[in-house]
């Protein structure tokens, strides 16, 4: 097998607590704790979740646009971790991000043409002022914008059109890969679906690998190839889309998938309602995360912490209702209960 774009192996990310007069740190708000997963060239992994449950943190941490606490990030087999700033900004033609709130992350001062053309210099991507201005026409006519739109400024545009020129930003450097972070969640449904059709369009023509960061699950099946699923910072389950749309395991997969909604109300099956809040991650629950709300929660769910576990086939599940992701060292208890 080829090696993968993007290895990330047990990331953590805690943000400190302070109190007091000379802000001494009392805990921690464990954000991201234990992330592991692969890229490969081409790839779409969709990241979903709940508000607060690590996604966006997960993202930026593997741009190092916040530093992580601990963790491997590896790039074409390069860590990057440990890069120093020079290593760190020749990186980041490499690797982009698309921000969720296309109102936000544009500068209202600059036009549209000005802000591409500044990173087109800044990276010495064309020679020469003409190229330069050619290279923006083209980002623009890419993302389905007419050229002429480069005199404008961001609040002269609709929220469609300004995450356009989101993706158009993110695309002028040419990189390979690509953190969407919640790309759509601002958006009208039907300008949803044309965002995620430009998105699948460009991946194609130029190779992108993207890890698409959601929270609407209906949103991520139809660009992902593979879907993982977090929980109060940790995965409780990854899959193919299909595999895990047609036979999710995890009982908060579950609750997710029971809570989208579909044309026919006749073909709903019954609604899961979770019971409680989600808690808080300064204080995560013993034994397993989810189980102060789980509705198959049983005996061990609130001493054992469950291991993330293949069942042989591809679809990993963070739960101590299959066996493979019982930790070996409790199954001889479990047995016996």
């Amino acid at each position: 097998m080829s090696t993968p774009l993007l290895e990330v192996t047990d990331l953590h990310k805690f943000f400190p607590i302070k109190r007091g007069l000379l802000s001494r740190t009392v805990g921690h708000v464990k954000a991201v704790n234990g992330v592991s997963f692969t890229l490969g060239r081409g790839e779409t992994l969709g990241l979903v979740g709940e508000s607060g449950c690590g996604k966006t943190t997960v993202g930026r941490s593997i741009l190092r646009l916040i530093e992580p606490t601990s963790g491997s990030v590896k790039f074409e087999g390069k860590e990057v971790t440990t890069m120093g700033t020079g290593e760190l900004r020749t990186l980041r033609r490499e690797m982009q991000i698309i921000f969720q709130d296309p109102y936000s992350s544009l500068n209202p001062r600059i036009t549209v043409g000005g802000m591409l053309a500044e990173i087109i210099r800044f990276h010495n991507l064309r020679q020469g002022e003409k190229a330069v201005q050619q290279r923006v026409r083209e980002l623009l006519e890419i993302v389905g914008l007419r050229p002429e739109y480069a005199q404008r400024y961001p609040h002269e545009f609709s929220g469609g059109q300004r995450q356009r020129i989101g993706i158009a930003r993110a695309l002028s450097v040419e990189p390979k890969f690509i953190v969407c972070d919640e790309p759509v969640s601002a958006l009208d449904v039907s300008i949803q679906s044309q965002v995620i059709n430009l998105l699948r369009d460009l991946q194609k023509e130029f190779g992108l690998t993207y890890l698409f960061i959601a929270h609407d699950l209906s949103v991520v099946e139809h660009i992902s190839d593979r879907v993982a699923v977090m929980y109060l910072g940790e995965m409780v389950e990854v899959s193919t889309a299909q595999e895990l749309y047609r036979n999710p395991k995890h009982p908060y997969t579950e609750a997710l998938l029971s809570a989208v909604p579909i044309p026919d109300p006749r073909r709903r099956s019954s609604r899961i309602i979770l019971r409680g809040d989600v808690p808080s991650p300064a204080n995560l629950p013993n034994g397993c995360f989810f189980h102060p709300r789980c509705p198959k929660a049983f005996a061990p769910c609130p001493t054992v912490h469950p291991k993330l576990g293949d069942d042989g086939t591809g679809h990993i599940t963070r739960c101590l209702l299959y066996p493979e992701s019982v930790p070996a060292d409790a199954r001889t208890s479990m047995a016996a209960a």
